[in-house]
């Protein structure tokens, strides 16, 4: 979309700021993910929420999404309690 708007005139391309780009995200209001889950085992993250995702700690767990229980999704959150949260620091 955003491409497209500027192709069209509607926005001109030197003036794209952070603030112009999270307005065209699929979900421009969604405060940034502090906690990644992904299930089924795969360690990717299929390109959900990138630019909101970006210092996101992710936790990749091997059980099905229909199988989670509590007691899994409290196991993911003790270790991403445990984590040294360095949002992009060395």
């Amino acid at each position: 979309e955003l491409a497209r708007d500027v192709k069209r005139g509607k926005v001109k391309a030197d003036s794209i700021t952070e603030k112009t780009f999270e307005k065209y995200l699929y979900a421009p209001k969604m405060s940034d993910v502090d906690l990644f889950l992904r299930s089924s085992g795969e360690q990717r993250t299929s390109n959900f929420l990138p630019w909101q995702a970006t210092y996101a700690e992710f936790v990749f767990m091997d059980v099905l999404w229909p199988d989670m229980t509590a007691k899994t999704l409290w196991r993911a959150i003790e270790e991403y309690s445990e984590r040294d949260r360095r949002f992009g620091k060395a």
